[in-house]
């Protein structure tokens, strides 16, 4: 897997929270119920949501009574996490800056490690060996991406515009691999990969400004002038009452920290 991490992925999502806060898709009930279940995340536990952006997974999981850590460097998007209060009027997630390969958190800290719609930015090595360190034994790392199913028509169209974009195609591709450094790394073990179906209905605005929140979406005025003319011609042909269905493949990535360390037996000297 190429490594993104020189790629500025702090600076490049600068200018875009309040975009990706509205237009960014959740996660399926069904993925979180199987980190949850899988990661034996109840009540008592301290997940860590690394790469937490402007908190969606983090709620996801903070609804659900579990205590939340997000960490974060890009402070305009912690500062959009802070701001975005539970619907049920729950504990919110805390915030705190830190990086993926140092999150400046104490040894064995975490229960679970997620990482959602992140670890592709991240150094992979650096990154895993940082979560080993801040989990607890038995503890998990969890990664999870919306990916588009594009078996879908509408979902291949929007991909084929998001694609005409510079570098869209080449990162995507990066991102389309990334989990596969959990299941092979030599700190974890059991690794295991679950998919899950998820759409994010959408009208023309939404699909826009889904198109517009990505870090590889044109800038310029004239590109993003073409960019949204060939976007609103896709949702032209294929809405239906105003609105498209965008469907996604969630990709949930497990693997458990071992419980026990594992020490070679002495050489024994005559």
């Amino acid at each position: 897997m190429p490594n993104l991490s020189h790629m500025n992925p702090t600076g490049r999502f600068t200018g875009l929270a309040g975009l990706y806060a509205r237009c960014r898709p959740t996660y399926p009930a069904a993925a979180l119920d199987g980190i949850q279940n899988r990661c034996a995340l109840g009540p008592g536990s301290l997940l860590v949501d690394v790469g937490c952006g402007t908190g969606i997974s983090s709620r996801l999981f903070a609804q659900r009574g579990i205590r939340v850590l997000g960490i974060d460097p890009n402070a305009e998007m912690r500062t959009q996490a802070e701001a975005t209060v539970l619907p049920n009027g729950g504990p919110c997630p805390q915030y705190r800056d830190g990086r993926a390969e140092a999150t400046g958190l104490p040894d064995g800290e975490a229960d679970v490690v997620l990482a959602a719609q992140a670890f592709h930015w991240f150094d992979p090595d650096a990154a895993l060996r940082e979560f080993h360190r801040i989990l607890k034994p038995g503890g998990w790392v969890a990664l999870m991406w919306n990916e588009r199913d594009e078996a879908d028509p509408f979902t291949a169209a929007y991909g084929a515009v998001i694609r005409s974009t510079p570098g869209a195609a080449a990162l995507e591709m990066s991102r389309g691999s990334a989990g596969n450094e959990l299941l092979v790394h030599p700190c974890f073990e059991i690794g295991q990969r679950t998919l899950y179906a998820h759409e994010q209905v959408l009208d023309e605005e939404g699909m826009l400004g889904r198109a517009l929140s990505a870090s590889y979406a044109p800038r310029e005025p004239e590109q993003v002038n073409a960019f949204t003319a060939d976007l609103c011609e896709v949702f032209a042909r294929f809405q239906r009452d105003g609105q498209v269905a965008l469907r996604y493949q969630t990709s949930v990535y497990t693997a458990r920290k071992p419980s026990l360390l594992v020490f070679e037996k002495p050489m024994r000297i005559e």
